[in-house]
């Protein structure tokens, strides 16, 4: 706002320095016009055939004429006898350069033709120039310096003010919108501001948010309600078809296709157990206040899943050197780093490698997981934590293990980034706040 004031009001001095040159000139040749013209009333009221014969006796040229001048230049008067054309104008003004005494200055001229006891003259009163241009060029840079002047300091009062006026808006943005990761943690006390619109801003978005949290509470517990009683019955099926099992008269045909229902039985009981845990992540049902050694959940890790990475030919390199002192829930970091692991095992490239390294960016602790597996795209970076989504149609999974890394993360206040590149590799990241101390072991 205070730009585009600023850029309007140097729109106007551009426009007034354009059209300074004429306004300045017209108000300056009306003043010297008008002196010219009580000039000549003077002359010619305290003229009489007496004097203009004396001009004429004293001239010294034979064409009638008598002049005189300052000793300045600054002003001349000729006095010529001349006839009046028809039509003429008795009173004319002219800017023209004239020579005095060897000296070329520019007059502004009055003409006045008049007769006098049936003889036709022409009195021409000039009066310089020059010292006006000096004038005129010392009132346009006086103008020029005083609206740029005013410019300066209407543009940083405009911008203090406004500035001073959106106090309450930036509050606002910063406090209960930026900040703001889930309903629960938005805080509705209200602004102090003194504008009425920023206090109506303030009362709606608080109303927005309490009925945001309220669908966001009835979802929950719609997801953790359908998932607790879709448990019941799938144990149900799940015991029948593995009774049905233990029936000899079975085929080898009817014990595939209950086996394969075993199987979809508990693909199903996986997903709704993940669902289960996101919901009661982002409920906040889990304490965290355990301290936590990342290096034990590691080496921890690297022990449980050294199957799976010898079955693909994989190279799991541990390169942990710090002690970082964290509170949380153990068994959800175990979960995040499981999932981050296993997902770098699973997109791997046969005889790949997987790096676990951490380190300090900036003051804030991370760990990074590095894999030279098939990459991601952009598009995929974009859309890997979402709920059921699948880099690829032929790996197996439901989709849900970033998902639950992501939910963990956000309960911890731990930033997820990933750097990846197609055919070359991916880098999970975990910044962790800045909250904690190290010590190196």
């Amino acid at each position: 706002m205070a730009i585009f004031n600023a850029l309007t009001r140097l729109l106007v001095i551009l426009v007034l320095w354009l059209m300074l040159p004429i306004l300045v000139e017209n108000v300056v040749y009306r003043h010297i016009n008008n002196g010219l013209i009580e000039k000549k009333k003077k002359f010619i009221d305290h003229l009489n055939q007496q004097e203009i014969n004396d001009f004429i006796e004293n001239s010294d040229d034979s064409t009638e004429t008598y002049s005189q001048f300052s000793t300045l230049h600054s002003e001349f008067l000729v006095l010529s006898r001349v006839p009046i054309k028809p039509h003429q104008k008795r009173t004319t003004f002219s800017n023209e350069y004239r020579i005095i005494e060897g000296e070329e200055n520019e007059y502004r001229i009055l003409q006045h033709h008049f007769s006098y006891q049936k003889e036709e003259y022409q009195l021409e009163i000039g009066s310089s120039l020059s010292e006006v241009k000096d004038l005129t060029f010392i009132i346009k840079l006086f103008i020029i310096v005083v609206l740029v002047v005013i410019l300066l300091v209407t543009f940083l009062a405009d911008t203090f003010y406004i500035e001073y006026l959106l106090k309450p808006f930036y509050k606002i943005i910063d406090t209960k919108i930026r900040r703001v990761n889930e309903p629960e943690f938005f805080d509705h006390t209200p602004i102090n501001a003194k504008s009425r619109d920023f206090r109506e801003l303030d009362l709606v978005l608080n109303q927005m948010m309490n009925r945001i949290a309220e669908l966001f509470k009835k979802e929950k517990q719609f997801i953790s309600n359908v998932s607790h009683e879709l448990l019941t019955p799938i144990a149900l099926l799940k015991n029948k078809l593995e009774n049905l099992l233990q029936n000899d008269s079975l085929d080898d045909n009817a014990v595939d296709k209950i086996a394969g229902s075993l199987k979809t039985l508990d693909m199903l009981k996986k997903i709704i157990n993940n669902l289960l845990l996101i919901s009661r992540i982002e409920n906040n049902q889990y304490e965290a206040n355990e301290n936590i050694s990342f290096q034990e959940i590691i080496n921890d890790l690297q022990e449980d899943l050294q199957d799976r990475i010898d079955d693909k030919g994989i190279v799991f390199v541990n390169k942990m050197e710090h002690d970082f002192a964290f509170r949380g829930n153990k068994t959800l970091i175990h979960i995040l780093i499981y999932n981050l692991v296993t997902n770098a095992i699973k997109y791997n490239k046969p005889d790949g490698s997987i790096i676990v390294s951490d380190g300090f960016l900036q003051n804030q602790y991370f760990i990074s997981i590095t894999d030279l597996g098939i990459g991601l795209s952009e598009s995929q970076i974009e859309n890997i934590f979402n709920r059921f989504a699948r880099v690829s149609s032929d790996q197996e999974g439901q989709g849900l293990g970033l998902a639950i890394a992501k939910s963990i993360a956000v309960f911890h206040h731990i930033e997820i980034k990933v750097n990846s590149l197609i055919s070359e590799g991916t880098t999970f990241t975990l910044l962790f706040p800045e909250t904690q101390n190290t010590i190196k072991s």
